[in-house]
């Protein structure tokens, strides 16, 4: 037989026989879990990644829009299709409609065959309401509620568009795409693509966007992306659904990394797991070891045998974790099915090779330099039992495996700046819970050594109490490794806890019940008062009536903004259009001040800044900072901006951080008062209205004609389903989490299981009886976890800010209740699966937990 399978044969013999074993088990549960983890996650980010993306675009009409003034050339829909995508074609312009002697201004969407991509529009025929997923047909228009009401028409009606006689065929209720209400002055009507020559509207000058929306798969999108870029130069406006959405795009990527975080807290977890596990398992083999050597076994042949055998774990435990990973997204996507309206991809192969790769790399890394011990063993020992190797230095241990996770980190987050932190900071954390830890240990010993020595029972609270600390004073080694791999769990499963509370608050934050669900732009001036008045004690919630004054940038620097911003934002969107500018004494809601200062009191006077300074006619102004960054603008940067006929310029004197998750209006250029006033402007605001409040909607179309009211609910609901849909998704994956953190508990309890048997036999020798045992080791137990859950939330709080600042974009708060629940569930679970692991220990005979010194 050749050398290989001598090996793999005695290896696989070997393993046979440890099945039953503690550490095996645990070695084997930490690894499972691993796979299960990273595969479950992996294939439910791939899978729910491209289905949330593909719903998503439903807001814009698909996964790429292209937007220009004229139609697209054929080489463009020749490489789109080419590569794989479908494409549909819209026309949006604003035009009159009328019908008998009233005439009304519309914002028209014209539509092809193909439309919608994604989703369906909810209309009304004249009776209910149906949901249908296409557009009107030729010689028929769909019309907003609005419309109808401003027109006096009902479907069967006619209504002259332009040079043509159309029929309303539905009352639109929600399309398919409602983002487009969000560029849409004027009330909707929809029409056929191929009806619009008959209108006539169509002429040379004519103020008409041309759009092309494309559907198509991610890697589709990629392999198109140097013909986006090209076309981003060229003018034309590419938008997609994570770049140019972010009240989603947040959404979906805060949810991302932090499954991920939870991911590679189930790893990290279940590598210490595998570490403590190990280390037992070599402890158990060194006498197996030493009589192979006496067989003649080489140092090599060894490290190969034992190696195999957690070979062989590995791939079966891959196996069971790959079935719970593929079990549990399954389980996922069906508890998610009667919120998800879309349909998903079947999952890939990737994330099932990801999950085996990362079990290797957990098992080598964590479990490899404690393994490199056997090589080590003298056949001497199988005639004295005290020549056991020198177990491996716990640094060396650290290094290799914080290397491996650090890799991983890596692999999993693409961002080696973000790994390379991450794990500094870990190993700069893990030397100050060694620290602490051991001044903590030393406290509790100090502690429990002054509790009552005279008690009305023999085995009393306060007896065990102190008899247990004694045991952790005696074992300090141990027991400070004991209590960082629990503090490491507790901390892990407290940390993704957190997490996933913060970000449900904050999504929940995010789209309070009372988020304005309208928009009322174009008030006059002299229409202010009123509109306010009437909003007055009616509407829930409502912002500030902000002016806005459209202005569109000339020139940076007094040279022409193309020659001046970076190469990629010269097809930017803000430089090829108008812009909504505004002015404000005060920092408006939701705009968080992040450079240079707020405008002087003097720019606030009544006279204006223009009149109180005069000599200088460069207003200061607040941007955006986002805005800025792509524009590579900075403090004290001069703009020029053309408002009509007239010019005027600022200077940037802040930057602004926006909430564009709030529904409310929001501004790239803030003005001081006293400048904008002279030209022509109106005014925005945006309030909440129930679904009972529809007769003041129609009364503020009835008085106010000319204000223009967009219905945003639509939008607000698609965007609530998705993030319903991540919040279930963070509450599973949380589960694996705090079983990784179980099996940590678990291992190093086995590990210690041959001490505590020892320590069990000699105060049963003393006459300790079984309620006394099962005291000491509750209070050992409970000492252990207060101590680690303590640690685990000094750690978490620490973790917390780092986080939450560089990754998931969230604010850092303090969490009280996390310094009582940790320490608690510490107690609880520390204690509660050590008296379960050890109450074989308190029915064995004194003489055969003697016989484990040994072994310990």
């Amino acid at each position: 037989m050749s050398e290989p399978m001598r090996l793999l044969r005695l290896s696989w013999r070997g393993l046979k026989r440890d099945l039953r074993a503690g550490d095996v088990r645990a070695l084997f549960v930490a690894l499972a879990l691993a796979v299960a983890a990273s595969t479950m996650i992996g294939f439910f980010l791939d899978r729910l990644d491209r289905g949330l993306t593909r719903q998503a675009g439903q807001l814009l009409g698909g996964d790429v829009v292209l937007e220009q003034s004229r139609p697209f050339e054929a080489e463009v829909r020749e490489t789109l299709e080419t590569a794989g995508l479908a494409l549909s074609d819209q026309v949006d312009m604003v035009s009159m409609v009328s019908r008998g002697d009233v005439f009304q201004s519309v914002s028209l969407k014209a539509v092809d065959d193909v439309y919608p991509h994604y989703g369906v529009s909810r209309i009304s025929r004249g009776g209910d309401v149906e949901e249908v997923a296409e557009g009107p047909p030729r010689g028929e228009v769909w019309v907003a509620p609005r419309l109808a009401m401003l027109l006096n028409v009902e479907t069967g009606d006619s209504l002259r568009v332009g040079g043509g006689e159309f029929r309303v065929g539905a009352v639109i209720e929600r399309e398919a795409d409602p983002s487009a209400g969000f560029g849409s002055f004027n009330p909707r009507l929809m029409m056929h693509v191929d009806d619009l020559p008959a209108t006539g509207l169509v002429q040379e000058g004519s103020r008409i966007e041309y759009e092309l929306l494309a559907a198509g798969s991610a890697q589709t999108v990629e392999e198109v992306a140097p013909l986006l870029a090209r076309l981003r130069t060229e003018g034309v406006e590419v938008q997609d659904v994570r770049e140019d959405r972010p009240r989603l795009g947040s959404a979906l990527e805060r949810a991302d990394r932090y499954l991920s975080l939870a991911g590679l807290a189930a790893v990290l977890l279940a590598g210490v797991a595998v570490a403590m596990a190990t280390r037992r398992y070599v402890e158990r083999h060194l006498d197996t070891a030493a009589l192979l050597r006496c067989f003649g076994a080489s140092q090599r042949e060894l490290v190969w045998i034992f190696a195999l055998q957690l070979l062989w774990l590995a791939l079966a435990a891959s196996l069971v974790g790959a079935v719970l990973g593929l079990a549990g997204q399954a389980a996922l996507l069906a508890l998610l099915g009667a919120v998800m309206p879309i349909e998903l991809p079947p999952p890939g192969i990737l994330p099932l090779g990801m999950g085996i790769f990362t079990a290797l790399a957990v098992l080598t890394g964590f479990a490899g330099p404690t393994l490199l011990r056997l090589r080590r063993v003298s056949a001497l020992k199988v005639l004295r039992r005290e020549l056991d190797p020198l177990p491996a230095s716990a640094w060396w241990v650290v290094a290799v495996a914080a290397s491996v996770f650090g890799g991983l980190l890596w692999l999993y987050s693409g961002d080696i700046v973000l790994a390379l932190g991450l794990l500094l900071g870990g190993l700069l954390a893990l030397l100050a819970l060694w620290g602490v830890g051991n001044a903590l240990l030393a406290l509790l010993a100090r502690l429990c050594a002054r509790l009552p020595r005279e008690a009305k029972t023999h085995d009393s609270l306060w007896r065990a109490l102190r008899l247990g600390g004694q045991q952790l004073s005696r074992r300090r080694a141990a027991s400070l490794g004991q209590l960082l791999a629990f503090a490491t769990a507790l901390f892990a499963m407290g940390m993704i806890a957190l997490v996933r509370g913060d970000l449900l608050d904050t999504w929940r934050a995010q789209l309070p019940e009372d988020t304005p669900n309208h928009f009322a732009i174009n008030i006059q001036p002299a229409e202010r008062d009123a509109f306010e008045a009437a909003l007055a004690g009616a509407a829930e919630a409502r912002s500030a009536l902000y002016p806005m004054v459209r202005g569109r940038i000339t020139a940076i620097e007094g040279q022409p903004p193309r020659e001046v911003v970076p190469e990629e934002s010269q097809g930017d969107n803000a430089l090829r259009r108008e812009l909504n500018l505004t002015w404000s004494a005060e920092l408006p809601t939701g705009n968080r001040l992040v450079a240079g200062e707020w405008f002087e009191p003097s720019a606030s006077t009544a006279e204006g800044w223009m009149g109180a300074v005069a000599a200088d006619p460069v207003a200061p102004i607040s941007m955006e900072r986002e805005l800025a960054e792509r524009l590579g603008l900075a403090l004290g940067d001069t703009l020029t901006f053309a408002v009509g006929s007239e010019t005027l310029q600022g200077r940037v004197a802040s930057l602004r951080d926006l909430d564009w998750d709030s529904f409310r209006p929001n501004f790239y250029v803030i003005f001081p008062p006293g400048v904008l006033e002279p030209f022509g402007h109106s005014y925005i605001t945006a309030f909440h209205l129930d679904d009972g409040q529809q007769e003041l909607l129609r009364g503020l179309i009835r008085d106010f004609p000319a204000v223009t009211l967009l219905d945003v609910e639509s939008i607000l609901s698609r965007v609530r389903e998705v993030l319903d849909q991540v919040t279930q998704a963070v509450e599973l994956v949380l589960v694996f989490v705090l079983l990784a953190g179980v099996s940590v508990l678990y291992a190093a309890l086995v590990a210690s299981m041959p001490v505590r048997a020892h320590e069990a036999g000699l105060l049963r020798v003393f006459g300790a009886g079984d309620r006394l045992l099962s005291r000491i080791q509750g209070a050992e137990f409970a000492l252990l976890g207060l101590a680690s859950g303590l640690l685990a939330a000094s750690l978490a709080e620490l973790a917390a800010v780092g986080i939450y600042t560089t990754w998931l974009d969230l604010s850092p708060r303090w969490h009280p209740a996390l310094w009582v629940g940790l320490p608690l569930v510490g107690i609880l679970l520390v204690g509660g699966l050590g008296q379960w692991l050890s109450r074989g220990l308190r029915r064995r005979a004194p003489a055969a937990s003697l016989g484990l010194l040994g072994e310990a």
